[in-house]
């Protein structure tokens, strides 16, 4: 059974057994304990999944925190465990606070069984970040999350590799929750910014509450534009070129869902090969089994194809006219293979050239 799947089974019971998880032993049983199998942990080793870990230094008798889990013989990872009706935040960090601190310790975990919040110590070495990093939601796992989920996989455990994305995920989820919470209740501060320019005269209370409204409305008809915008590209039926016998001729709209992962997979193609090719030279196709990058809009000109319907992600690399499907664990690694990227990019340009020149 794939790691997605035991993550799928392990959700679907958080989600149907929820209100008999009142107490903090049975998240452990029907939660946490599954959850660290998923992730490749021997929870019957107590050498490896260490319950009820205490540690003397921590100078107070009898605290203990639930689990630890330990690499080489080292606790790398500190475990809390709340009802899964706990409102999970700082007040809830004491133990994994002080146990951090004393103890090798890399990354803190505390959990309701529904939520996961990991934390590490970004902002200061050796002192546990209050704010965390990456916030998991077990009833709803998205597929980006859960790439990063992998990377504490036993088998492909590696601390230097999950600190140097955890700042990047910890701000980046942080600006994304200031940007919705202005969508949703936007500053009097913000309000001013955009609509000051807009309005002749002082910006006074009576104008700010006339213009908050139409800020929170522009907010979303934006979004909506952006996305049906994207999608009509993606899905605009186009007149097969008759040479292309790869391309179906026709596909119902309602069998092609463009996710959110292959438009961001696309922008960051198109990020990588601005070097080489005008990025307006590049456009997307969805298919029902891939989503394709192309150059000039051509299927004749492939740049790189997103294999991302899958139980794992691929992408798919031109270097003549054969496809090489390459596995990713995450968005992150098409960067693995921009080198490669970029070439295709510019082989097109170069057999632009020559016909430019022509023309001249």
């Amino acid at each position: 059974m794939s790691f997605e799947d035991e993550i799928r089974i392990i959700s679907e019971r958080v989600n149907h057994q929820a209100d008999v998880m009142a107490t903090e032993e049975a998240v452990k049983t029907a939660v946490v304990l599954p959850f660290l199998n998923a992730l490749g942990y021997d929870v019957f080793n107590p050498r490896e999944v260490v319950p009820e870990f205490t540690a003397d230094a921590v100078g107070k008798k009898g605290e203990k925190v639930d689990y630890a889990i330990k690499h080489d013989g080292e606790v790398k990872i500190l475990i809390e465990c709340k009802p899964i009706t706990t409102d999970l935040g700082t007040a809830h960090l004491a133990q994994l606070f002080r146990y951090f601190t004393v103890t090798a310790a890399k990354f803190a975990i505390l959990t309701n069984g529904r939520y996961f919040h990991f934390h590490t110590d970004i902002e200061e070495p050796n002192k546990l970040d209050a704010r965390p990093f990456l916030v998991f939601d077990l009833s709803d796992p998205q597929p980006v999350l859960l790439a990063e989920l992998r990377k504490f996989q036993k088998a492909d455990f590696d601390v230097a590799g999950i600190v140097a994305s955890a700042e990047r995920l910890k701000y980046t989820s942080a600006i994304k929750h200031e940007i919705n919470r202005l969508m949703d209740e936007p500053t009097d501060d913000f309000v001013r910014s955009l609509c000051a320019p807009l309005h002749d005269g002082h910006f006074t209370k009576a104008v700010r509450e006339r213009f908050t409204p139409l800020v929170r409305g522009a907010f979303r008809e934006l979004l909506r534009e952006a996305v049906q915008a994207r999608l009509s590209s993606a899905l605009a039926s186009t007149t097969a070129e008759p040479e292309d016998e790869a391309r179906p001729v026709s596909v119902p709209e309602d069998e092609i869902v463009t996710t959110q992962e292959e438009l961001e997979g696309f922008m960051i193609v198109k990020a990588i090969v601005r070097e080489v090719i005008e990025v307006r030279r590049v456009s997307m196709r969805d298919q029902k089994s891939y989503c394709g990058v192309l150059v000039d809009d051509n299927n004749r000109k492939p740049l790189t194809r997103l294999h991302f319907n899958g139980r794992t992600k691929a992408i798919g690399l031109f270097d003549g006219d054969k496809e090489e499907r390459v596995k990713i664990e995450s968005l992150d690694h098409i960067y693995d293979h921009a080198q490669r990227l970029r070439a295709t990019a510019a082989r097109y340009v170069d057999a632009a050239a020559p016909a430019a020149m022509t023309a001249e």
